[in-house]
């Protein structure tokens, strides 16, 4: 990777963090929805390099129906959303904002889950 290249990706993950930080915060305390549970987090952002877009990655503790109403509250919100993050951040342009249900830390929760119960097993059959 060349200088120039590197400076434009740690220019892209700062904005990715900038946005993921704004973002968190404006869900957390400004957008009123009783679809948005408590126990919802924002795991990553990803701005395209010409700022237009960014797609905002959430994970939502709660049944199959309740992350179905999560991710269709909080894409309802999305202008909102994008009009405080116009205000909270300098940016040249403020993306356009699509939120999309990342399963990531369940599906990592269930693996340590069930690596648990495979080890508390094998303890049993060594004594």
């Amino acid at each position: 990777m060349n200088n120039r290249n590197s400076k434009k990706h740690i220019k892209g993950t700062k904005i990715n963090e900038a946005m993921l930080r704004e973002v968190s915060n404006i869900i957390r305390n400004e957008v009123k929805d009783p679809d948005i549970p408590e126990i919802t987090s924002i795991t990553s952002v990803y701005v395209t390099g010409d700022l237009r877009y960014a797609t905002v990655y959430v994970s939502v503790y709660g049944d199959d129906e309740t992350k179905k109403n999560a991710i269709k509250a909080l894409k309802k919100a999305a202008p909102f959303v994008r009009s405080r993050v116009a205000a909270g951040l300098n940016m040249r342009y403020t993306p356009e904002i699509k939120f999309v249900l990342d399963d990531a830390i369940e599906y990592g929760v269930n693996m340590i889950s069930k690596i648990n119960k495979l080890m508390s097993g094998e303890k049993k059959d060594e004594e």
